[in-house]
């Protein structure tokens, strides 16, 4: 099915991109959860999130790898941009965490969770 509203869903999916490049860059982002490693979890948790969001609008198997891919480079670009900023540290970490919420993102857009777009349209009709 084709979304209506697929440039509402594209430019919030974008917007959620931006506060994820601007998480990963401030000097002082919220921390949230507070146990150990609980940044890792925070990342897996965005980068899902991301690929779960991307992977409903783009639905080709072509499209989902070229998703999966960039959401994997950006989060080992963005961890080595915080490596150099000077005031983040750079955590090998955490782009095992990334990529892994991003893997985790795409088989859960191959659940009925894949369809949520779909169904929120389908209500809003």
């Amino acid at each position: 099915m084709v979304l209506q509203y697929r440039s509402a869903w594209l430019a919030a999916g974008w917007l959620l991109v931006s506060l994820v490049i601007y998480l990963s860059l401030t000097p002082h982002p919220p921390e949230p959860l507070s146990f150990n490693h609980a940044d890792k979890l925070e990342h897996g948790l965005a980068y899902a999130s991301l690929s779960l969001w991307f992977c409903q609008i783009y639905l080709a198997v072509r499209q989902r790898a070229i998703v999966v891919a960039a959401l994997v480079m950006m989060g080992v670009a963005l961890e080595f941009m915080q490596g150099a900023s000077g005031y983040r540290m750079f955590e090998a970490a955490d782009m095992i965490a990334n990529s892994c919420g991003v893997l985790f993102g795409f088989l859960l857009a191959r659940t009925r969770l894949g369809r949520v777009f779909v169904l929120i349209e389908a209500a809003w009709r």
